[in-house]
C-alpha cells in the first residue's frame, strides 16, 4: 500500500527515482514544501544568484548529460527571468525541467501576487507546459515530462506547482523509472543510404544536434575512417567528431571556412545527422537552397517533423543519433572511393585555416590565449556564452572529445560561467573553464559567489575590451564612425572575483597569459583571470578600422 505523502515529496521522490538528484534555482516561498523536500532527501540543491544563471546551469547538465536538467524559479518574476535558460534549451534541443511555484489554486485568475499564466508565457518556447492541480498526478506527470524533454527533439518543459497542492497528502505509489526510447533507422532507408553514397562523388557529412553519446560519436569515427568521408559539424557542436581525425573538415558556423562553405555548396551529397542546420549553420539559409537543396540531401534527425520543415530531403531518416551511429556499422564502403582526393584537401583546408593565430592590435595576444588553452587535457570542458571573443575558440582550439564543449546554439550572452558551474559540480575530477567578454560575463557574472560557495575550483577567463564587442562590429559595417550605446565601463574583474571570495589575476601585458592561466588551473580555487584586449581586435581577421573603411568605401 502507498504511503500518505505531501505533493512534494511525491515530486521530489519521482525525480530520486529516476536518478535525478541534483537541481539549480533560487528559493521561493511558493514551493517551500519542496525545498523541506529536498532537505529530508538528500537533494543537492544548487542555490544560485538569480534565476537565468540557474536556468543555465540545468540547461547544460542536460546538455552534458542527454537527461534532463533540472531547474527551480518561483512564479512570476523567478520564472521570468528563468525565460533565458529556457530559451537556450529550446534553441539548442537540449532536455530540462523548468518547475515553477505557483499561486494558490483558490486565487487563480485574479491576478494575484506574482500570478502568472505559465501556459500563455512558455507556450511557445517549451514542448510542453503543465499546471499539476492534484498531487496524485505528479508521479504521471513527471514520467510523461522526462519523455517529452528526452525524446523526439528535446527540449524544455514547464511543470507550474501551486504552492497549495504541494502541501496537500494522497496515496500513490511511485511510478516505474523512465527510460527513453530510440528511433531505430529502417532497413530501407539504410540500404539507401548506401547506394546513394555508392552513386557519389562529393559526398560531407554534417553533425549536430542533441541525443549524441560517446559511444555514437565513436561509430561516426569509424564510419568516416572505412568511408574515407569528409564530415563537419555544425555551429557550436564540435565535441560531436574530433578535430584530430584525418576526416575532420572543420565546424560550420558563423563565419566558417570559406573552403569549407564552398565544399558543402559543390558536394553532391550532404548527409546531416541529428542537426537542423538552421541559421547560423547554413549561414543565414544560403548552404543549401529552401525548400529543395541543390544537393541530394539526406536528413537523419530524431523527430520527424524535423524532417522536411525547411529543406526538403531526398531520403529522410527518423532516427535518432545513438541508433543511427549503431546502424551506420553494417554499411560498406565502396572498393574504391572516389572522393578520396577531395576527402584529403578537407583536411587541409581545416588544417590552415585553424593552424597560426593572426597577430592583432594590442599588448595582449589571442594567440597567448589559444596556446594556454591548447595545454588543457582533453577531457576539460570548455565553456563559452555569445561575443566575437567565441570565433577565436570555435576557429582556433581543436575539441577532441565528446562532452568537452558548453555552448549556446541560441546565441545567449550570460553562458559561460553558470555552465562551467554545472560542468564542474557534475564532473568535479576534470578542467572546466569557462571564456566570456567583458559584457557577457556580467550578465550572470554574480554566479561566481555559487561557483565559491560550491567550492567549484573552475577557471573564468574575462576577455576585456570594453565594449558590445559583436554590435559595435555591426555599427561599424552599417553606420561606419558612428558608434551608439555599445561602450562599456567595466570593473576591475580580478578585483571583483576576490571580493566574491575566488582568486583573481589580470593581464595586461604581452606574455603574461600564460603563468596567470596555469597558476588559475593550479589554485585548486574558483579562479578568474581579466585579461585586456584592444578594442581594435574584433575578429580574428577584421579591425574595426578596417571595417569601418570597408564600409565607407562601399558608400554606406
Amino acid at each position: 500500500m502507498a504511503a500518505l505523502r505531501t505533493g512534494a515529496d511525491i515530486l521530489v521522490d519521482a525525480l530520486v527515482a529516476n536518478g535525478l538528484a541534483l537541481g539549480f534555482g533560487v528559493p521561493g516561498e511558493s514551493y517551500l514544501p519542496v525545498l523541506e523536500a529536498m532537505r529530508a532527501k538528500r537533494f543537492d540543491f544548487v542555490v544560485c544568484r538569480q534565476e537565468g544563471g540557474a536556468a543555465m546551469m540545468a540547461e547544460a547538465a542536460g546538455k552534458l548529460t542527454g537527461r534532463a536538467g533540472l531547474c527551480f524559479v518561483t512564479r512570476g518574476p523567478g520564472a521570468a527571468n528563468a525565460m533565458s535558460g529556457l530559451h537556450v534549451a529550446s534553441q539548442d534541443s537540449t532536455p530540462m525541467i523548468l518547475f515553477v511555484g505557483q499561486v494558490a489554486r483558490g486565487v487563480r485568475h485574479r491576478e494575484a501576487f506574482q500570478e502568472l499564466d505559465c501556459r500563455a508565457v512558455f507556450g511557445s518556447m517549451a514542448k510542453w507546459v503543465v499546471e499539476i492541480d492534484d498531487p496524485a498526478r505528479i508521479p504521471e506527470f513527471v514520467s510523461r515530462a522526462l519523455r517529452v524533454a528526452c525524446q523526439g527533439r528535446p527540449g524544455p518543459v514547464v511543470i507550474a506547482l501551486p504552492e497549495d497542492m504541494l502541501a496537500e497528502t494522497a496515496e500513490i505509489a511511485d511510478a516505474a523509472p523512465v527510460v527513453s526510447a530510440e528511433t531505430w533507422p529502417g532497413l530501407a532507408d539504410m540500404a539507401q543510404l548506401q547506394k546513394m553514397l555508392w552513386a557519389a562523388k562529393r559526398p560531407i557529412a554534417l553533425v549536430g544536434g542533441s541525443r549524441w553519446s560517446a559511444a555514437a560519436v565513436e561509430r561516426v569515427k569509424r564510419f568516416a575512417a572505412r568511408f574515407a568521408l569528409p564530415v563537419a559539424v555544425t555551429f557550436r557542436r564540435q565535441m560531436l567528431f574530433p578535430a584530430d581525425h584525418p576526416s575532420f573538415a572543420g565546424d560550420l558556423g558563423i563565419a566558417p571556412n570559406p573552403k569549407l562553405a564552398a565544399r558543402v555548396a559543390r558536394a553532391d551529397l550532404v548527409l546531416l545527422v541529428g542537426g537542423r542546420l538552421s541559421e547560423a549553420s547554413s549561414q543565414s539559409y544560403a548552404a543549401l537552397s529552401v525548400p529543395t537543396p541543390r544537393q541530394a540531401l539526406v536528413h537523419v534527425h530524431a523527430d520527424a517533423e524535423e524532417i522536411g520543415r525547411v529543406y526538403q530531403p531526398t531520403l529522410g531518416i527518423n532516427a535518432s543519433p545513438i541508433a543511427f551511429a549503431a546502424a551506420l556499422e553494417g554499411l560498406q564502403p565502396p572498393q574504391t572511393i572516389p572522393w578520396a582526393d577531395e576527402a584529403a584537401a578537407a583536411r587541409r583546408d581545416y588544417l590552415e585555416w585553424s593552424g597560426a593565430v593572426p597577430a592583432h592590435p594590442g599588448a595582449v595576444q589571442m594567440a597567448e590565449v589559444m596556446a594556454a588553452l591548447a595545454g588543457l587535457p582533453a577531457d576539460a570542458i570548455v565553456c563559452n556564452g555569445a561575443g566575437n571573443y567565441a570565433g577565436w575558440l570555435h576557429r582556433f582550439h581543436r575539441f577532441t572529445a565528446y562532452g568537452s564543449q558548453l555552448a549556446p546554439t541560441s546565441g545567449s550572452m550570460g553562458y559561460g560561467l553558470p555552465a562551467a558551474i554545472a560542468a564542474k559540480r557534475l564532473f568535479p575530477d576534470r578542467e572546466v573553464v569557462a571564456l566570456a567578454g567583458d559584457g557577457c560575463f556580467l550578465m550572470t557574472g554574480q554566479e561566481l559567489a555559487t561557483a565559491v560557495q560550491r567550492e567549484l575550483a573552475l577557471v573564468v577567463v574575462v576577455l576585456d575590451n570594453g565594449q558590445y564587442g559583436t554590435i559595435r562590429m555591426h555599427q561599424e559595417r552599417d553606420y561606419p564612425g558612428k558608434p551608439f550605446g555599445t561602450a562599456l565601463r567595466n570593473p576591475d574583474f580580478a578585483a571583483l572575483a576576490r571580493a566574491y571570495g575566488a582568486v583573481g589575476f589580470s593581464v595586461t601585458e604581452s606574455g603574461r597569459f600564460a603563468a596567470a592561466f596555469a597558476e588559475a588551473r593550479a589554485c585548486g580555487r574558483p579562479a578568474l583571470v581579466h585579461v585586456q584586449i584592444d578594442p581594435e581586435a574584433i575578429t580574428p581577421t577584421a579591425t574595426l578600422a578596417g571595417i569601418r573603411a570597408a564600409a565607407r568605401e562601399a558608400g554606406r
